[in-house]
């Protein structure tokens, strides 16, 4: 499966994302810039806040309750595009979806 990041400099990054991998994961191990993942994954810090691109937001979970909290501790304000990579596990349906990282 496929996973593009927009970086903030307008440029892309594409790379190989094995199901079940979350997407902050897969964005620390292809050294995706302004991805941190400080907690690891556990939803308590917000440093890999993301933005889905618009024709990703259906087919990604929606947020729950505690990302929803963590979104509102984002350096960058959030908007309705907003999740934390670490709560979007690549699937079938995700093959190709791109993101978009926040400058810092």
């Amino acid at each position: 499966m496929k996973a593009t990041w927009t970086l903030p400099d307008g440029s892309t990054k594409t790379a190989d994302v094995a199901i079940g991998t979350n997407l902050m994961e897969a964005a620390v191990a292809n050294d995706i810039p302004n991805i941190e993942g400080a907690c690891g994954g556990c939803l308590s810090c917000a440093t890999c806040h993301v933005f889905v691109d618009p024709e990703w937001l259906g087919k990604v979970a929606a947020v729950g309750d505690f990302e929803d909290a963590m979104l509102d501790a984002t350096e960058v304000e959030r908007t309705d595009a907003s999740r934390l990579s670490c709560q979007i596990t690549m699937s079938a349906d995700l093959d190709g979806i791109t993101l978009t990282v926040p400058a810092d």
